[in-house]
């Protein structure tokens, strides 16, 4: 593409054209844009579109979108896929992306900073060493608008030293950034201080001097949050003072008006100066100590003259977590621990940011799914009432008694106001109920709520006393709110709250699914999932079927009458309930199906139209998943019925290209084909089969695991048919593609190991040696711990399914002598990698008869490798697991777990079993000792000696006890 008026024009046009509301002009421009972006100058053309002042900034800022959408999804490279990018563009790219961004309009300017952070992610420091030098430049020019497009760059390039695990390249690159930003970020930040008393009259030069400010903490948190630089401890003097004078500073004209919810600059700036602090308060405390006092006034100061406004939220919560950070620490002990200190904390700071204000109440009604997200997905990190509570449970650690006295007379006269008037002060019947979870709740995890407990708190009196009777009236009776708390409480304390207590509240729980106001409905459903999901020690369910089975009318009734409620149409808890009802239930489901599942197709229908919820989306799928799963144990016959109802779905879906949704029809098309009779693959699945080998399918990484399983699941059901439409050389093609990717290699050895068990000898031989060839050339180019693993149990397993001899012959007959080779440098250095049981089965069955049925093994050249190769059996039996790694390992990209991968999600109720090809094989130890006596009665005296001599005293032990188990003796 060449960098022309014609190009910018078209390239505008279309940009146009992905804005529209209409999908069939959005998706065509989309895929447009999709097909052209690996040609030649295409990022360098949106940049220049990016910077023409005569384009609209609409189109610009689309611009500026598109390339960062790019960037994100070709600049680093994928060792598989190769380089998208031409290496001219990347360094044009880099070129000009600097000086472009910090020129542009505010809202370019992100996109772009975003761009860059993307881009320093992969090429920064060793690809692009003089990033930081051109930035710094900046600072030079004193022009506000460049400094700060600068320091949002550094901001989001640092922002990732939060997160890392250390490393010594970790350290490397910080040092790098250190050396050449430090003292200009610390000059800046001097002179900045400076420029805000200079023009202390000027409002509208202090909102950007201000803003300044506020991104230049947020670096000095990014650099000092691996371990404290020694540049700044030497400067901490500088920097401490003016955070110090940032956090006291009260400058009027920047303060944002009362009825702005929105925190203004100086509620930031003072928020981030608080996180600074508790960083240093946590992490250097040693050096921090001196100026800890002064900041310890300064933070109650703001706490206690800060009023309740949803705009001071962040600030409130960081100050809060500072003393929380101090008061974690032993030698601070004396700050808090006399009575009227801790007294006066609990009253001024806790129990004011617990209340439930005005705010609280609007988001609960008028933004449900915020206050949701906020209150029990654990994202109110930064909210005051998490703040407060991580403040109660670091003085309950230490002042316990205390702490729960002082409380509990707080508790006492809250509960007392409620009682005499619950309509006018039922917020303080919430304050009781966030502060006693606070109080009581000491350890939680996700999975099983609280496990651990205050114990000087009677939960189970104060539950029955003050929990379930909330829980027990309509919503017309009591303030939605309450009862949001009751369940919440429930919900919190399952594991610890008496049995009977949390199984009777179900029926409760139940009729709150149909309550109007979305968070109740939520947190029912919510509520009921985890309590279903909940063990017991021997591992069965809490909620016996049979409790379970009394309620399921209204149980089922009451969830999808749910989805029809306001802003439920696609709750995710509600249908993560629908699928956990289902699983708990079981068959017992059955007769409420007819009903249900038509509503589950038509709520499939509608979200394929446009996938918004992709939690939503995926526990619908499970649902379907579970269902199609119960009733074929049924009824094995029903599958034809779910095949008329789903498969035009899923026709759309494949023929619109929905994405998202592609990967989760092939998972339950495998589920489908695999209730059919072995031997007999459906007339619509032999359809599809061809279209499942088009490459393009293929070239989406989500797309290839359960591509792979449903390619499995026509193997297993029809391999004669397969076999007979002559497909098996479009599999191979497949496998082909696979094994030569670092990322999908076990995709290829899984596909290979079903054509080896299902597909008749004659089927496959023609085409053998070209698949070991492909796999040795593999292991020349990138020997990888994953594809060793894969390539010995592939070997064992043919050995197995073939013979050894068959094995050795084949290997030998690529390059003479060629499985000495392969045994001395794969097989017997690299067995002990192998993990999985049935994995472990297959390689050690796989040797055992290299061992004992190959000639050339015990006869033959090899037979010098006989003994060591059985020590290496024996190993893979007694020795743990060998997990050190290969030289090829570090190119992996992903995480070694099949299954894996972004943009792909598993379903659990649609997962196969992994089959074991050799489940007449129980112990493998004895079948080696079975095999290695039938070896000595056909070579007698032999085996014996070559035992005595080729084995170490341990071998020789562990081999006895597996001769003794299978009662034989060698002869």
């Amino acid at each position: 593409m060449e960098l022309t008026d014609d190009n910018l024009r078209t390239l505008s046009d279309y940009l146009q054209h992905t804005l529209s509301p209409d999908v069939n002009v959005r998706r065509p421009a989309e895929k447009f844009l999709e097909s052209v972006e690996v040609n030649q100058n295409y990022p360098l053309l949106l940049l220049h579109l990016v910077d023409k002042q005569d384009v609209h900034l609409t189109i610009r800022v689309a611009g500026a979108v598109a390339f960062k959408n790019y960037i994100k999804r070709n600049w680093k490279v994928d060792d598989d896929a190769g380089d998208r990018i031409h290496i001219q563009d990347r360094e044009a790219v880099k070129q000009l992306i600097v000086n472009l961004m910090l020129h542009s309009p505010e809202a370019i300017q992100k996109q772009l900073s975003d761009a860059v952070s993307i881009i320093g992610r992969y090429d920064f420091p060793n690809k692009w060493p003089d990033l930081i030098s051109q930035m710094v430049e900046k600072f030079a020019t004193g022009d506000f608008h460049v400094i700060n497009g600068v320091l949002h760059t550094a901001h989001s390039i640092f922002k990732r030293y939060r997160f890392e695990f250390k490393s010594q390249e970790l350290w490397t690159e910080i040092k790098f950034v250190l050396d050449k930003f430090a003292k200009p970020l610390t000059e800046l930040f001097q002179v900045t201080m400076t420029l805000a008393n200079v023009h202390a009259n000027n409002t509208d030069a202090l909102k950007v001097i201000y803003n300044s400010l506020l991104i230049i903490c947020k670096v000095f948190y990014s650099l000092n949050f691996q371990d404290l630089p020694e540049f700044f401890e030497d400067n901490m003097k500088i920097w401490m003072e003016n955070f110090h004078s940032l956090l006291t500073a009260d400058v009027k004209c920047l303060q944002t008006s009362d009825d702005d919810d929105e925190p203004g600059v100086m509620e930031q700036l003072k928020s981030q100066v608080c996180d600074n602090i508790a960083l240093y308060a946590q992490k250097y405390d040693e050096e921090f100590q001196s100026y800890l006092p002064q900041f310890v006034t300064s933070v109650w100061n703001v706490l206690v003259t800060t009023d309740l406004g949803p705009k001071y939220d962040m600030l409130v919560s960081n100050a809060l977590q500072f003393l929380a950070t101090v008061a974690d620490r032993t030698h601070y002990g004396y700050l808090f621990e006399d009575v009227n200190v801790l007294t006066s904390i609990c009253e001024k700071v806790i129990i004011p940011n617990m209340a439930f204000r005005v705010s609280d109440e609007e988001l609960f009604v008028d933004n449900a799914e915020e206050y949701i997200r906020r209150d029990i997905e654990g994202s109110d990190v930064d909210t005051r009432r998490r703040a407060a509570c991580d403040l109660v449970r670091v003085l309950s650690r230490y002042f316990e008694g205390k702490i729960t006295e002082i409380f509990g007379s707080y508790v006492q006269v809250m509960l007392q106001k409620y009682e005499e008037a619950p309509v006018q002060n039922w917020r303080d019947k919430d304050t009781v109920l966030y502060l006693v979870t606070s109080l009581a709740s000491k350890g939680q995890t996700q999975r099983h709520g609280t496990t651990q407990t205050n114990q000087l708190v009677d939960l189970t009196s104060f539950t029955t006393e003050h929990v379930l009777p909330e829980l027990q009236k309509d919503a017309s009776d009591t303030q939605p709110v309450l009862i949001a708390d009751s369940i919440k409480y429930v919900m919190i304390f399952r594991t610890v709250l008496p049995r009977e207590m949390v199984v009777g509240s179900i029926p409760q729980l139940v009729r709150h699914l149909i309550a109007y106001s979305q968070v109740v409905h939520t947190y029912a459903a919510c509520a009921i999932e985890k309590i279903l999901v909940m063990k017991t020690s021997d591992g069965s369910p809490v909620v016996k079927r049979d409790e379970l089975v009394p309620v399921a009318p209204d149980l089922m009734n009451n969830l999808f009458k749910a989805m029809t409620l306001p802003g439920s149409h696609e709750n995710e808890y509600i249908m993560k309930a629908v699928m956990r009802s289902f699983s708990s239930l079981q068959e017992h489901v059955i007769p409420f199906l007819g009903e249900l599942l038509p509503k589950l197709t038509e709520k499939l229908s509608v979200v394929a139209r446009n996938p918004s919820r992709p939690h939503f989306n995926h526990y619908l799928f499970e649902a379907l998943s579970i269902s199609i799963r119960i009733v074929c144990v049924a009824d094995s016959n029903a599958v034809t019925s779910f095949e008329e109802v789903l498969f035009p779905i899923f026709q759309e879906i494949l023929q619109q290209d929905i994405q998202e949704f592609v990967p989760y029809v092939f998972q339950i098309l495998s589920l489908l084909l695999g209730q059919h009779k072995s031997g007999a693959i459906p007339e619509p699945y032999m359809v599809l089969f061809p279209c499942l080998l088009a490459p393009v399918l293929w070239e989406r990484p989500g797309n290839i695991h359960p591509l792979v399983q449903l390619l499995q699941t026509f193997v297993q059901t029809g391999a004669a048919q397969i076999s007979a439409s002559q497909k098996v050389s479009g599999l191979l093609g497949v496998f082909q593609k696979l094994i030569a990717s670092k990322v999908n290699d076990h995709e290829g050895f899984y596909l290979l190991q079903s054509l080896i068990e299902h597909f008749p000898d004659n089927t496959l031989s023609p085409y053998m040696k070209q698949v070991f060839v492909l796999l040795f050339h593999r292991l020349s180019s990138s020997r990888t711990t994953k594809f060793v693993k894969g390539l010995i149990i592939f070997f064992s397993l043919y050995a197995v399914k073939y013979g050894a001899g068959s094995l050795v012959g084949m290997i030998d007959s690529i390059q003479p002598e060629m499985f000495g080779r392969v045994l001395e440098k794969v097989i017997i250095p690299d067995v002990q990698k192998i993990s999985g049981g049935v994995e472990r089965k297959i390689a050690a069955v796989g040797i055992t008869s290299l061992l004992c049925d190959s000639k050339e093994m015990m006869d033959g050249s090899y037979s010098h490798l006989w003994a060591s190769l059985l020590q290496a059996l024996i190993g893979l039996f007694e020795l743990p697991e060998d997990e050190s790694s290969l030289p090829d390992d570090h190119y992996i990209e992903v995480e070694d777990t099949p299954g894996y991968q972004a943009a792909y999600s598993q379903l659990a109720f649609a997962n196969k079993k992994d089959p074991d090809p050799l489940h007449g094989i129980s112990d493998p130890r004895l079948h080696l000792a079975q095999s290695l006596y039938r070896l000595s009665v056909a070579c007698p005296g032999r085996v014996s000696p070559l035992l005595r001599t080729g084995l170490s005293d341990a071998n020789r032990a562990y081999l006895k006890n597996y001769l003794d188990a299978a009662g034989v003796q060698l002869v």
